[in-house]
């Protein structure tokens, strides 16, 4: 099958799937909790690329995992990366009325049940991968949680916003834009394929390959959205754009200007399907995954 029509009913699937999972596993209870819930279920379903699940069965899959058990962790990384969106845009952070082509959660709901509902959204993260009706062998499940744990937090994708707001009163050099974004971007699609090489058994002295991959692709998708951010359609990306060079914010097209980030980015994507080498005809939605991270109009 051609890669891109591969990537193309992947993509789709996983959107399907994660919708389906989201529904089933959020019923609204006919009690005061309610609003809650609906606020979780509209931030949760029918909305983004899905990009972090595929990630995470995509890596499960080349070691034989049980698809429906990737996807359970794949709708836990989801949930992390949806709960970070609904605090992202309110108020005290981004300011956003827009995401994913709809109003934005706090302007549905309102501020509190903003805050509720990502953080309702991150417990049920850990509840999922924690849960030993779901992943039954506690060193697995230890590892998730370790995994998940550290890219969501200080390590990770909560210090990388720490250091963009910073960034709005300091100017980074591209050192420390480039670390910025690996914690704010990166550390969590890095947590999405190790949490499928742990699915998979993988030691961690064998996951150096998969965790180069994921570093690239990562480091791509934020100059892409950096890239998306200076020229990209506000109607194709379903947010406000522009809003870092509006704020004064260092990006990579502001270091580097638009054409030699490009440059960049495709370097990276080159750089992480090199890493895949060992692998054959089994990878290659992962090579297709690293090549769209740059091909991406939203």
């Amino acid at each position: 099958m051609p890669a891109k029509l591969l990537l193309s009913d992947a993509l789709a699937r996983i959107a399907a799937d994660v919708d389906s999972m989201f529904d089933a596993m959020l019923p609204v209870p006919d009690d005061a909790r309610a609003r809650l819930i609906e606020a979780m279920r509209y931030a949760a379903i029918g909305g983004g690329k899905r990009l972090r699940p595929l990630l995470l069965t995509a890596t499960a899959e080349l070691y034989g995992v049980d698809f429906s058990t990737a996807l359970r962790a794949g709708v836990a990384i989801e949930a992390i990366h949806v709960y970070s969106l609904i605090h992202d845009d309110l108020p005290c952070m981004d300011d956003d009325d827009m995401r994913h082509g709809k109003p934005t959660v706090h302007r549905a709901f309102d501020e509190a049940t903003a805050v509720l509902a990502g953080d309702a959204l991150h417990a049920f993260a850990f509840e999922i991968i924690a849960d030993p009706d779901l992943f039954p062998d506690p060193f697995t499940r230890a590892e998730l949680v370790l995994a998940l744990g550290r890219a969501a937090g200080m390590n990770g994708m909560a210090g990388g916003q720490m250091m963009d707001i910073v960034a709005e009163d300091e100017s980074f050099d591209l050192r420390t834009v480039t670390r910025l974004q690996q914690l704010k971007t990166g550390a969590l699609l890095g947590a999405a394929v190790e949490m499928g090489a742990i699915l998979g058994r993988l030691p961690p002295e064998g996951r150096t390959l998969l965790r180069g991959y994921a570093r690239d692709i990562g480091l791509a998708f934020q100059i892409t959205d950096d890239l998306l951010d200076h020229e990209g359609d506000e109607a194709a990306a379903g947010k406000a754009l522009r809003k870092d060079q509006a704020a004064g914010k260092q990006t990579f097209v502001s270091l580097f200007g638009p054409e030699r980030a490009r440059q960049q980015a495709q370097m990276l994507v080159d750089q992480a399907i090199a890493h895949l080498a060992q692998h054959g005809q089994e990878a290659d939605l992962l090579r297709a995954l690293a090549r769209y991270v740059v091909e991406r109009d939203h």
